[in-house]
């Protein structure tokens, strides 16, 4: 069995990124409709620079997020393996990345340098 850990190096070297290390601790901007067990097509992910206990990861499903100050709600990383264990072998890419799942184990990742100049 691959572990997290491995599954996020591989993840990295396959798109050509350093790992970039977290702690489970820090948290994560996630949409109301992935806080359950059911997968809402496509997620999508954004990394940003951390900044104090947040990842810098915003993470949310469907074709666009609201930019309403509830949208995403804080969660810590280690709580997202009760929702979406799935998407945990992502959130070593670094700041600056984007991520896109469909539906057909399609994947989608690229850097964004919008992400890290605000």
């Amino acid at each position: 069995m691959v572990s997290i850990r491995q599954e996020q190096i591989e993840i990295c070297t396959k798109y050509g990124f350093e790992p970039f290390e977290y702690d489970e601790i820090l948290r994560i901007g996630i949409s109301d409709n992935l806080l359950t067990k059911e997968t809402i097509f496509p997620i999508n992910g954004l990394r940003h620079n951390p900044e104090g206990n947040t990842s810098g990861w915003y993470i949310w499903g469907g074709e666009g997020y609201s930019e309403e100050d509830d949208f995403f709600k804080p969660l810590h990383i280690f709580h997202l393996k009760k929702y979406h264990p799935e998407l945990l072998k992502y959130l070593s890419l670094p700041p600056g990345t984007r991520f896109l799942l469909g539906e057909n184990d399609y994947v989608d990742v690229w850097f964004d340098e919008n992400l890290i100049n605000l």
